[in-house]
Parts: structure tokens; C-alpha cells; sequence
């Protein structure tokens, strides 16, 4: 007679802690839909100790609270226009850890006149406002990042937008097709410290900060359209993605964009 408490199924494996040991930053957590929260949340579950950023006085108590359900550390204010307040934030951890394995930069901005126009039309305020939040920063971050690094990765956020005209996409296409272009140098100039860039490409992903692009409904429903897997992509999506390329798995791995996206980018 076989017991009832032998026959039952085994529990299922807990998720593998490939990240046991690493600690790293994430920039650009707003809230709970936000990708930034994704790849916190992925790093987290494999065993990540994190640090994270907040925008504003405005921001600070939803990162907060954030950072108490992922056990964060660390949660600093990072207003990446504000001058000095880089510097703080890395001085901080610097102070506090004395090291870093990764950094996540998932920070992009541009005024909604400029957004929902032509590139054409685009200010010249505008434009060096969106390329200094969403471009810039990343050089800025990986010079701070650098001495406290030995080996490791930086990953950052981009979109199909900066391979091909999306029209909703307005200037932030140029944007981010400079943001790569960034990450293929970095990739070249840090590597002979051990230090890998990435940028990781996700298709639409419903957030409250892409509300602000014309017509996003209609973007999604394109992409849904679109995508050989049929389904829109969700920030954990985004997250699974970004742990393992910060891993040691991904060793042999830099300079890439590294599409998330169902298999959108390989359809005309």
C-alpha cells in the first residue's frame, strides 16, 4: 500500500541564486509597473543585494516602500540634472560597500512638446534635454561606476524605436539609437577592466511613464499584431533578461543590444 505523503508531488526547485554574493544599483525605479522594478525584482530573487535610486522628495516614499519588500540597503536620491548628486551617489555606496558588480540604468526623459511632435520640430532645449537624461547619464554613471568595479556589468534600456522610425516614438528614436552607440564604446573602453555593457531592448511594455507616448494604446496593439510570440512583453520579462547578463553566465558577453521583445525586431 503506497502512502498518501509518497505519492504527492515533490515541491517544486527553488530558483537558482546565480547572483548569490553580487551587489549592484538599479537607477530608474518609479513604481510598480515600472521596468526599472522588473530587473530589481529578478536580481533580487537570485540573490542580489541592491541598491536603488529615487527621483524626488515626490518619488521617495513609493522607492522606499519598494525597497523595504526587495530588502534594499541602500536608497539614495539621484536627480541625474541635479549637478553633484551623481558624485553622492556613488560616493555613498563607496562608502557603504566599497565595490559594485552591476549597474542597471533604466532612466530616459524628454519634454512632452518635443515628444509628441516631429523630430523635425524638435527644440534645441528639448533635445539636449532628452540626450543629457537618457544618453548622457549612462557615461556618467559608468565613469563613477569604473573604480568600483572589478569585472562586472552595466545594462541599460532601449527600444526597436532606435533601429527603425516609430513614428509615436518621436525624438526619442535619435535618442536612444545614440544611447547604443554609447554602449558599443563603453563595452570597447572598459573591457580591459573586466566591465561588460549591455543594452537591453524590450518591446512596448505597459508602464506608466510610456502612457506619454502618442498613441501607445495603438503602439501595443501594432506590436501585439506584430509579434511572432502574440504576447506584449512585462517588465519581468525585461528582468529575467538583465540578471542573466549581469551573471557570470554571461562572461563572454558585451557591447550588444539584446532584444526582449517576442521576436518583434525580426519581423518587417
Amino acid at each position: 500500500m503506497t502512502d498518501a505523503h509518497d505519492s504527492a508531488a515533490p515541491p517544486p526547485p527553488e530558483p537558482r541564486r546565480f547572483l548569490e554574493g553580487k551587489r549592484g544599483l538599479v537607477i530608474g525605479i518609479a513604481n510598480e509597473d515600472s521596468i526599472a522594478y522588473g530587473c530589481a525584482r529578478a536580481l533580487q530573487s537570485h540573490g542580489a543585494e541592491l541598491a536603488v535610486s529615487y527621483l524626488n522628495a515626490k518619488a521617495e516614499p513609493h522607492v522606499r516602500a519598494i525597497a523595504e519588500r526587495l530588502g534594499c540597503t541602500l536608497v539614495l536620491p539621484l536627480d541625474i540634472t541635479v549637478p553633484g548628486q551623481s558624485e553622492a551617489l556613488f560616493g555613498a555606496i563607496a562608502a557603504a560597500w566599497g565595490r559594485l558588480d552591476f549597474v542597471i540604468h533604466a532612466v530616459a526623459f524628454a519634454p512632452a512638446r518635443d515628444l509628441h511632435g516631429r523630430v523635425v520640430d524638435c527644440s534645441a532645449d528639448g533635445f539636449q534635454l532628452a540626450m543629457r537624461v537618457s544618453c548622457y547619464s549612462l557615461i556618467e554613471v559608468a565613469r563613477l561606476a569604473e573604480p568600483l568595479m572589478t569585472g562586472g556589468a552595466i545594462v541599460t534600456m532601449t527600444f526597436y524605436g532606435a533601429d527603425k522610425v516609430v513614428p509615436q516614438y518621436g525624438v526619442m528614436g535619435p535618442v536612444k539609437a545614440a544611447l547604443q552607440g554609447v554602449v558599443r564604446s563603453l563595452a570597447f573602453e572598459l573591457a580591459p577592466r573586466g566591465i561588460r555593457v549591455h543594452a537591453v531592448s524590450a518591446g512596448p511594455v505597459r508602464t506608466r511613464a510610456a502612457s506619454g507616448i502618442p498613441d501607445f494604446e495603438g503602439l501595443l496593439a501594432d506590436a501585439r499584431a506584430r509579434t511572432p510570440l502574440g504576447r506584449l512583453v512585462v517588465p519581468d520579462d525585461v528582468g529575467a533578461l538583465t540578471a542573466f547578463l549581469v551573471s557570470d553566465g554571461a562572461a563572454a558577453l558585451t557591447g550588444d543590444t539584446v532584444f526582449v521583445d517576442g521576436g518583434r525586431h525580426v519581423v518587417a
